[in-house]
C-alpha cells in the first residue's frame, strides 16, 4: 500500500512538472505577490500584527471551552442555531439533514475551504441536492471536476483559455479568452442561482466569542448574496476561527488581505450576527461549528500552534516547492506548509505521509506566517512520526544509525570514497558524469569531488602566529566544510587572523544532526547534538564560528530543543547556542572591522549575492554580508528573489525530490544570469555546491564563491 501510494505520489509530480504553464501561472503570482505583499504592509509593523494574532489564537486554544461556549450563548440569543460537529461526518449529516427537512432541492454557496474538507458537495448530490458554487474561482474548478489549489485563489493554476473552454461548455457557444468577458459570463450564468436557492452555505473568516457573530472577509460580492437572498443560511465554521473580541477580529481584518494577495484593503467585510429579516418570512441562520480533528491538533505539543493558522494563503504564495509543482500535488485539501500539518490531523498521518516530504525546509513559509507558526518545526516533527511509523528506509537508517553515529567510522569511509572516485574525478575536484544508475545525479548539475585531504588532517598546518588574539573561537565546519571544501578553512583562518582572531578545529566534532533531522530520525540528531556540545566546549572557545548556516541553526536552536529536558545537556547546549555565530556576522556584528578589507587592491567585475534559507531566515543574517563584499571593493548587484530556496535541501536534491530541486535551481540560475554579474556569492557551502554545479553544467561563465572565499582573495592579492 505504501509502495503504491508512493508511486501516485511520484507519478503526480512528474505530471506537474511536465506541465510548464503550470509553473508558469504560480510564478506569475508569486513574483508580482512579493512586491505586491511588501509595498501594502508599508509603514505598518509585522511583527507587532502577527504578534498579537498568535497571542489572540493562543487565548483562545488554551481557553477554548470557555470561548466556545460564550460564543454559542451569544449567537443563539442573536437567533442562530448552533450545532457543534466533532467529525466531517456530522457536519455533513447536520447540513443534508436539514436541507432534506426543509424541502430544499438548490443550495448556493460562497467559498468554504470547511466544506471542501468535508467534502460536502458530494454528500448534498447523494441526497438529491444541487449545490452551485458561487465563488469564481470554486465556479472553475466546480467546471473542472477538480479541488482547489490553492486556499484563498482556488483555481490560480488555470489559465484563462481553459477556463474559456469550460465556460463554452456551460454556454453552448464559442467564448472568447478575455477575462472582463469571462467574468461577464460567471455573473449571467451564476445569477439565477441565487433567486432559486433555498439554502445558502458559506463558511467564515472569524467567528467573535463576545458577540456570537461572524465575519467573511471577501473580494466578490457573491457570499453577500448567498448568505442573504436564501431563506436559511448556513455556516460551516472551523472552531479555529474563533477570536476573544472585536478588536481580535479587526486586526485579523487588516493583515489577511495583504498577506493573502498582497491587497491594502479586501473588496467586502461582511458581519453576521444573528438571524436577520427576509422579506415577509423568518430567515434561518445555522452555524456548524466543526472540529474534525482540531481539538487532537490542539491537544498536541508539538503542532498545535498550527491552529493559530487565518488561512491566507501565503505559505504557499512563496513556497518554492507549491510554485513548482502546484496544491494539486503539494496539498490534499488544505495545500502548501499549514496544509501538510491540517492534512496529517484532519484526515490522517497516512494521507500526509508523502507530503510531508515535499517540504524543502527554506523557511520562506515561517518568515511571512501572519500568525508566528513555526511550519517547519511542525512538518519536522511529522516527518519524525512517518519515519517511526513506516521507517526512514533501510539506507538511510544504515547511515544514520551506523555510520553517522560513529564518528571515526563515518570519517574513515568518507575518506575511502575519495579513493574510490579517482575513476570518476579523474584528477578534477568536479565531478561531471556518474556512470550507469547514478548517472541522474550529474544530469542537471556538477558535484564536488571529495577532497583528497579534509580540513581536520590540513588544519595543523595552517600557520597561526598570534601573540595577543582578541579572541580564540572554535571553527564548527560541518560535514561539507570538513570534506568538500576544505579551502574554505584555510580562507577563514586567514581571513580571521587578519582580524586578530585564533581558530581552532575540534576534532571530535561530528556531523550537526540535521541530515538525520530531516529524514525523521531524531534520535540520531540528538545523538549527534550531545557528541558535538562535548566537542564544541571542552576547550572553551570564546565563540563557535560557522560558514554553514544550516549548522549554525542546529548549534543554535535545534540542540536546545532536542536536550531542553537533559537535566545537565539543556544548559550546555544553551551555552553552546550562546556563543554560535555566523562568520559573516561576527565579522561585521562582533568585530566591527569591515576597514581593513578597504584600500586594498580592487575586486575585478561585479558581485550578486544569494540569500541562503537558513542564514536569512534561521539565523536572521542577510545584511552583513553584502556589507562585507561591498567594503572589499565589490559591486554588489541584486538579482530577483535574492532569497528565495536554490533548491539543494541537502537528501533532498539526491534522493528525495531531485526533480523538483532541478526545477527550482533552474529559476536560480536565471535570476542570477540577468544580473549580468560575473560571480554570486554565498554563505552555504550547499547553495555553493548546488548553484556552482548548476551554473557548471550549463557552461555559465559567472563564478559561484562563499563569501569568506572572497575576502580571502582580497587580502591575497
Amino acid at each position: 500500500m505504501t509502495k503504491e501510494r508512493t508511486r501516485q505520489y511520484k507519478q503526480r509530480i512528474e505530471e506537474a512538472l511536465a506541465t510548464p504553464k503550470l509553473q508558469e501561472a504560480l510564478h506569475r503570482f508569486a513574483d508580482a505577490y512579493v512586491i505586491a505583499r511588501q509595498n501594502a504592509f508599508a509603514g505598518l509593523d509585522f511583527e507587532a500584527l502577527r504578534g498579537a494574532i498568535a497571542a489572540s489564537k493562543d487565548e483562545v486554544r488554551e481557553h477554548h471551552a470557555d470561548y466556545l461556549a460564550e460564543f454559542i450563548r451569544n449567537a443563539q440569543a442573536g437567533g442562530a442555531t448552533v450545532h457543534l460537529a466533532r467529525t466531517a461526518a456530522e457536519a455533513n449529516t447536520y447540513i443534508v439533514e436539514l436541507a432534506k427537512a426543509r424541502g430544499v432541492t438548490q443550495v448556493v454557496k460562497s467559498k468554504s475551504m470547511a466544506s471542501e474538507e468535508t467534502h460536502l458537495n458530494k454528500e448534498l448530490e447523494k441526497a438529491g441536492v444541487k449545490a452551485l458554487e458561487t465563488d469564481l474561482g470554486e465556479w472553475i474548478i466546480q467546471l473542472a471536476g477538480q479541488r482547489p489549489s490553492h486556499m484563498v485563489m482556488p483555481a490560480i493554476h488555470m489559465f484563462k483559455e481553459e477556463v474559456a473552454a469550460l465556460f463554452s461548455k456551460v454556454t453552448g457557444q464559442a467564448e472568447p479568452a478575455d477575462i472582463t468577458h469571462l467574468v461577464q459570463v460567471a455573473r449571467e450564468q451564476l445569477r439565477q442561482g441565487y433567486l432559486d436557492a433555498e439554502m445558502g452555505i458559506s463558511g467564515a473568516n472569524i467567528a467573535v466569542a463576545e458577540t456570537g457573530g461572524l465575519a467573511l472577509i471577501t473580494n466578490e460580492g457573491n457570499a453577500r448574496l448567498v448568505t442573504t437572498l436564501p431563506k436559511i443560511h448556513v455556516a460551516l465554521v472551523g472552531i479555529e476561527k474563533l477570536v476573544p473580541k472585536l478588536e481580535d477580529a479587526a486586526r485579523i481584518i487588516q493583515v489577511l488581505p495583504k498577506n493573502a494577495t498582497g491587497q491594502l484593503l479586501t473588496s467586502y467585510v461582511s458581519w453576521i450576527t444573528g438571524a436577520v429579516p427576509c422579506g415577509e418570512g423568518e430567515k434561518e441562520l445555522h452555524i456548524v461549528l466543526l472540529d474534525n480533528g482540531r481539538s487532537t491538533l490542539a491537544a498536541d505539543p508539538h503542532c498545535r500552534d498550527a491552529l493559530r493558522c487565518i488561512k491566507c494563503g501565503a505559505c504557499a504564495n512563496v513556497c518554492p516547492v507549491y510554485q513548482t509543482v502546484g496544491g494539486h500535488v503539494f496539498g490534499h485539501i488544505y495545500i502548501s506548509a499549514i496544509g501538510v500539518i491540517l492534512t496529517a490531523f484532519f484526515d490522517g498521518i497516512d494521507k500526509a505521509a508523502e507530503i510531508v516530504r515535499a517540504c524543502i525546509g527554506c523557511r520562506a513559509c515561517v518568515a511571512v506566517c501572519p500568525s508566528q507558526i513555526d511550519l517547519e518545526s511542525i512538518i519536522l516533527h511529522l516527518r519524525e512520526t512517518v519515519g517511526d511509523a513506516e521507517g526512514i528506509g533501510a539506507g538511510k537508517s544504515l547511515v544514520f544509525k551506523r555510520v553517522m553515529r560513529n564518528r571515526k567510522l563515518f570519517h574513515t569511509l568518507i575518506r575511502a570514497a575519495s579513493l574510490l572516485q579517482k575513476p570518476v574525478t579523474r584528477g578534477e575536484r568536479t565531478i561531471r558524469h556518474l556512470p550507469m544508475f547514478f548517472s541522474s545525479l550529474t544530469e542537471w548539475r556538477t558535484l564536488p569531488a571529495i577532497a583528497e585531504k579534509p580540513l581536520r588532517d590540513l588544519f595543523a598546518d595552517l600557520p597561526q602566529k598570534l601573540e595577543k588574539p582578541r579572541y580564540r573561537v572554535a571553527f564548527f565546519a560541518g560535514c561539507a566544510n570538513d570534506f568538500l571544501y576544505p579551502e574554505l578553512g584555510r580562507d577563514l583562518v586567514q581571513v580571521m587572523n587578519r582580524l586578530g582572531v585564533e581558530v581552532f578545529f575540534p576534532k571530535e566534532q561530528n556531523c550537526c544532526g540535521i541530515p538525520a533531522l530531516y529524514s525523521g530520525d531524531k534520535e540520531t540528531a540528538v545523538e549527534l547534538a550531545e557528541q558535538n556540545i562535548a566537542a564544541l566546549l571542552a576547550d572553551q572557545p570564546d565563540y563557535v564560528l560557522t560558514t554553514c548556516p544550516t549548522c549554525t541553526m542546529a548549534l543554535q536552536k535545534d540542540f536546545v530543543e532536542h536536550l531542553k529536558d537533559h537535566p545537565l545537556l539543556a544548559r550546555k547546549s544553551e551555552q553552546l547556542a550562546a556563543i554560535t555565530i555566523d562568520v559573516s556576522k561576527f565579522i561585521v556584528d562582533v568585530l566591527g572591522d569591515t576597514e581593513i578589507f578597504a584600500g586594498l587592491a580592487d575586486a575585478p567585475g561585479t558581485v550578486t549575492y544569494h540569500d541562503s534559507c537558513h542564514l536569512k531566515r534561521g539565523a536572521g543574517v542577510w545584511e552583513q554580508p553584502r556589507e562585507l563584499l561591498a567594503a572589499a571593493g565589490h559591486q554588489v548587484v541584486e538579482m530577483a528573489r535574492a532569497d528565495r530556496c536554490c533548491g539543494f535541501g541537502g537528501s533532498y536534491s539526491f534522493t528525495s525530490h531531485p526533480n523538483i530541486a532541478r526545477n527550482i535551481l533552474e529559476d536560480k540560475i536565471s535570476n542570477i544570469e540577468k544580473t549580468g554579474a560575473a560571480c554570486v556569492a554565498m554563505d552555504c557551502p550547499g547553495c555553493l555546491m548546488q548553484i556552482r554545479g548548476g551554473l557548471e553544467k550549463a557552461d555559465s561563465a559567472v563564478r559561484a564563491a562563499h563569501t569568506i572565499e572572497l575576502l580571502a582573495e582580497k587580502l591575497r592579492r
